[in-house]
C-alpha cells in the first residue's frame, strides 16, 4: 500500500525551488508522480503530487523538513496526506441558490461532502438536513473571508472543493493551493458571456441557444478549463425567468456530471484544455 500526499509551495519567485523541493523528497525517499509549476506576476505557485511505501516514510519528519525547507526559502510549503484509494472528501462554498447542492446531495458520488461554507447565513438548516457542518463567512473583506475558508479546508482534510453557484469571485491566493481543485459552474456557454449576470446577457442580446459550463476555476473570471457544457433553445417570447429556471435546472445536471467525471480520474488539465483519458 502506498501513502500519497499532495504539497503546495507559494511564494515570491526565485531560482532554484523546484530543485530544492524536489531534491529535498527524493532524500524522503518520494516518489513524484506529478508536479506542476508557474509564475504569475512574480508569484510562484506549485502543486506536486508525491507517494511514498508506507514503511519508508515518517509523516512528522516529513513535515518538520517542510518547514524548515520552507523557512529557508521563504515560502509557504504545504503537505495533505491521502491514504491510496481513500474516498475523497469535498467543501462546498454556497449563497443562496440550493439548486446545484441539492442536485449533488442527491447524486451517487464516490465522495463525501464534509464542509459546507456560506457567505449567509441562511444556508444553515439545509446543511444541517443533511448532518454537514455549516460555516457563514462574511466575504466584504475577500482576504480575511478567504483566509478563514483555507484554514477550514485544511481542519477538515479537504480533496477538492465544489463552487455550487457560489456567488464570489476567488482570487489567485486561494486558487493556487486547489489548481484544477476548484469546480465551478457557469451560466453560459462559456467563452460567451462571462461574469455574473450571463442570463440577463443571453436574452438582452436575443440568442437561440443558452447554456451552462462547468469549469475548473482559474487565475481569470471564467476563463478556466471547460469540464462540461450542457445547452438548451430559447423559445420565441420566452422571459428572463423562463430562461433562468432552464438554466437553473441544467447548472444542476451539468455540475453533477462534472464531478463525476472528476472523480472518475478521466480529465487531464493540459495547457488549459481538460481532456478526457
Amino acid at each position: 500500500m502506498k501513502q500519497l500526499a499532495t504539497i503546495t509551495v507559494i511564494g515570491r519567485d526565485k531560482t532554484g525551488v523546484v530543485a530544492r523541493v524536489t531534491n529535498f523528497l527524493f532524500e524522503e525517499k518520494a516518489n513524484i508522480e506529478a508536479l506542476e509549476e508557474q509564475v504569475t506576476r512574480g508569484q510562484f505557485s506549485m502543486t506536486l503530487q508525491a507517494s511514498w511505501k508506507k514503511s519508508s516514510l515518517d509523516p512528522e519528519a516529513l513535515r518538520a523538513g517542510l518547514a524548515r525547507l520552507a523557512q529557508q526559502l521563504g515560502m509557504e510549503i504545504k503537505v495533505r496526506f491521502t491514504e491510496y484509494n481513500r474516498r475523497q472528501r469535498f467543501a462546498l462554498l454556497v449563497t443562496k441558490e440550493t439548486h446545484c447542492f441539492d442536485a449533488l446531495m442527491a447524486a451517487k458520488l464516490t465522495a463525501d461532502p464534509v464542509l459546507v461554507i456560506g457567505n449567509h447565513p441562511d444556508f444553515a438548516p439545509l446543511a444541517k438536513k443533511f448532518k454537514l457542518p455549516f460555516f457563514p463567512i462574511s466575504w466584504n473583506d475577500r482576504a480575511k473571508a478567504e483566509a478563514a475558508a483555507l484554514r477550514l479546508l485544511e481542519e477538515y482534510e479537504i480533496d477538492f472543493v465544489v463552487l455550487a453557484r457560489f456567488m464570489k469571485i476567488l482570487s489567485p491566493n486561494f486558487v493556487w493551493r486547489y489548481k484544477n481543485k476548484i469546480i465551478n459552474i457557469h451560466p453560459s456557454l462559456l467563452p460567451s458571456f462571462p461574469g455574473p449576470q450571463a442570463y440577463r446577457q443571453a436574452y438582452e442580446q436575443g440568442v437561440k441557444i443558452a447554456g451552462v459550463t462547468a469549469h475548473f476555476v482559474s487565475m481569470r473570471l471564467d476563463e478556466g478549463p471547460i469540464i462540461a457544457q450542457g445547452s438548451f433553445q430559447i423559445r420565441p417570447h420566452m422571459t428572463l425567468r423562463e430562461i433562468v429556471a432552464c438554466g437553473q435546472k441544467l447548472e444542476a445536471s451539468v455540475l453533477v456530471k462534472a464531478v463525476k467525471l472528476y472523480l472518475g480520474k478521466r480529465l487531464d488539465v493540459y495547457w488549459g484544455i481538460v481532456r478526457e483519458v
